[in-house]
């Protein structure tokens, strides 16, 4: 099978699975997706974001196919860029650091190792622009805490938010805890040389965002 990775950009976001294109959830602060998702455009603000953020300071985000299929993804961006980090009582993220937003693997591809091939590459690209660490906040019960259960650790409330105990078997540590949203860090240069065995980590991290799922709007 033949596997390559791309930018995120205006040429390739209809790649993207078409609820994550509807999917406003960090692009927007929480009135404004509301707003979007009753006119009915949150693609249409999706793409407006990804053209701003690509204008001023380049791709945010990286997506694998196979075989010229589209299996897979990961968004991240400077945290000026991302208004909806404003309102998790762990923020703001580092000045030094991008944040992860979200990210997702084709079920019908997952175990292939795609996983870290499509992290590591953003890795690359973030420290070849200068960047030295990602940070994200995260969802549901914190590796020391939680049972280990995805679905579990997966808040419905919100939709694109990681889970924290699997941010941290990937090797981000936690930097500002917090019982619902910690906010977790991790050193490129450590994600750049991860191996093998943290591929199944790597593979619950980006299986724990149900594409289904991602409305762009805080579900109750």
């Amino acid at each position: 099978m033949g596997r390559r990775m791309a930018p995120l950009t205006l040429d390739t976001v209809s790649d993207l699975p078409k609820a994550s294109r509807r999917c406003v959830f960090w692009e927007l602060d929480a009135v404004a997706g509301q707003r979007a998702a009753e006119a009915g455009y949150p693609d249409f603000e999706k793409e407006a974001w990804i053209s701003t953020v690509l204008l001023q300071w380049g791709p945010c985000g990286r997506i694998v196919y196979v075989d010229d299929q589209p299996v897979g993804f990961v968004t991240y961006a400077p945290p000026v860029y991302v208004p909806r980090q404003n309102g998790f009582a762990t923020s703001p993220v580092s000045g030094d650091a991008v944040l992860l937003m979200t990210g997702w693997i084709d079920p019908a591809f997952r175990g292939q190792g795609l996983a870290r091939m499509l992290i590591q590459s953003a890795a690359k690209d973030l420290t070849q622009r200068g960047i030295k660490a990602v940070e994200a906040f995260g969802g549901g019960p914190t590796a020391k805490g939680g049972d280990g259960n995805d679905e579990d650790a997966h808040d419905s409330s919100d939709p694109c938010v990681l889970p924290a105990h699997t941010l941290e078997s990937v090797g981000f540590t936690v930097v500002r805890p917090h019982h619902r949203h910690p906010r977790l860090r991790l050193e490129l240069k450590n994600a750049v040389s991860w191996r093998e065995d943290v591929e199944q980590a790597l593979e619950r991290l980006l299986a724990s965002v149900r594409v289904t799922s991602l409305t762009g709007v805080s579900q109750t």
